[in-house]
């Protein structure tokens, strides 16, 4: 049983500030800023961390290079679910090949960073902020380009992730195992801060999110459920259904982030029971919850999920059965406005000769078109903003469709 405890963002808060422990910065804010672009469409990025192996989650089975390449790798606990003449998904991904089948999911291969080294935190220090060089940009990406728009964003987590930082108000949420506040201390905190207009307004704003949009008491039990029993979905699951009941909210954010870790994958990879097969269950499992949850409320046909990695990992296998880190990967794009049942790739091979210096995917395609094309499409970004804000200098970088009509 996972007995770790979730603290409670509102509590937290709460109780800092009536230590005296300073005031509430934009970037810390827990409940829904004012303003937004009315637009209905919704966004969410969930980020990787680890560095997922894009050839273990997406087996490009039909290249004739793919056995002799992968040694160990090429196998699999169950068979590998088709996409077509080349590719295939692991088997733990069934929930992502059935939005495959149904037309909701485009699988873009050979795909990663500007950045071409094999640093953990350097790579998604890119990935978060939209640079081409680790540290070159310390804002994000997403906070980028929501911010003139004003529209609303939030992160599913405790603190605020890079690609959320930066102009504008972004909010947090996470699941707690303590009991709420009492309404006494609310009321005492109100007063507290009656005079303090910034201090107010946080307050107002995590009593909104807290309370009128408190989990109901199914969710509270999926809570409890998620956190002791990880390894079926467990606390992704979780999070991933709170995303899509504040997604669907009318007045609700029109971006949120979700992050998934454990895909570091550098021993026992091809393990059925191992930590990269069951953590691949866990992401299946969460995405499916998060589209089920909005499928529910209608938002699902007006949304775009875009699940991206840090790198990919080596071709071959290493020494203690598992992959070290490389460059090119896979990302996926789900929802109800991607125009799916495709794998884009502008495949390279995997014979060595065709490989990153001998040992990884070549990237052929760059992660900012990805992002570039969802963005202008789904989220209406002025090519301008694109060009100058969002990722400075990428005007060569072509935008890729990946939505209807």
């Amino acid at each position: 049983m996972n007995n770790r405890r979730h603290f409670n963002p509102l509590r937290r808060r709460m109780v800092g500030a009536a230590l005296g422990l300073g005031a509430l910065g934009p970037l810390s804010s827990l409940s829904f800023a004012a303003g937004g672009n009315g637009s209905t469409n919704r966004f969410v990025f969930v980020v990787l961390r680890g560095g997922m192996d894009g050839l273990s989650a997406v087996p490009a089975l039909g290249d004739p290079e793919f056995a002799a390449a992968r040694g160990a790798l090429a196998q699999f606990g169950a068979a590998p679910l088709t996409l077509d003449a080349t590719f295939a998904l692991h088997p733990n991904l069934s929930e992502l090949h059935a939005m495959y089948g149904r037309g909701e999911l485009a699988v873009v291969h050979a795909v990663g960073l500007p950045y071409r080294e094999r640093s953990h935190f350097d790579a998604q220090q890119v990935l978060e902020s939209g640079g081409v060089r680790p540290y070159e940009i310390t804002t994000g990406w997403l906070a980028r380009a929501l911010a003139p728009s004003a529209a609303k964003s939030l992160a599913l987590n405790t603190a605020v992730p890079l690609v959320l930082r930066g102009p504008g108000l972004v909010d947090t949420w996470a699941p707690s195992a303590l009991p709420d506040p009492s309404a006494d201390l609310v009321a005492r905190l109100e007063r507290m801060y009656g005079n303090d207009a910034a201090l107010a307004t946080a307050l107002q704003r995590a009593k909104t999110l807290h309370f009128d949009g408190a989990m109901p008491n199914d969710m509270n039990a999926a809570a409890d459920k998620g956190m002791a029993n990880p390894g079926r979905g467990g606390n992704f699951s979780v999070l991933a259904q709170r995303a899509a009941e504040f997604l669907a909210q009318p007045n609700g954010p029109q971006a949120a982030v979700l992050e998934l870790g454990g895909f570091d994958s550098h021993a026992n990879q091809a393990n059925p029971s191992g930590a990269l097969s069951n953590t691949l269950r866990q992401l299946d499992a969460g995405l499916a919850a998060l589209r089920e949850g909005l499928l529910a409320s209608g938002t699902w046909a007006r949304t775009v999920v875009v699940v991206a990695t840090e790198f990919g990992r080596e071709v071959a296998v290493n020494g203690t059965l598992g992959t070290d880190h490389g460059t090119g990967g896979a990302a996926f794009v789900l929802g109800g406005a991607v125009k799916g049942g495709r794998v884009l790739a502008d495949w390279p091979g995997l014979a060595k000769r065709d490989r990153f210096e001998g040992r990884d995917l070549r990237i052929t395609t760059d992660m900012r078109a990805l992002l570039r094309g969802v963005l202008a499409d789904h989220l209406q970004v002025a090519s301008k903003s694109l060009n100058n804000d969002v990722f400075p200098g990428s005007e060569a970088v072509k935008g890729l469709a990946l939505l209807k009509a």
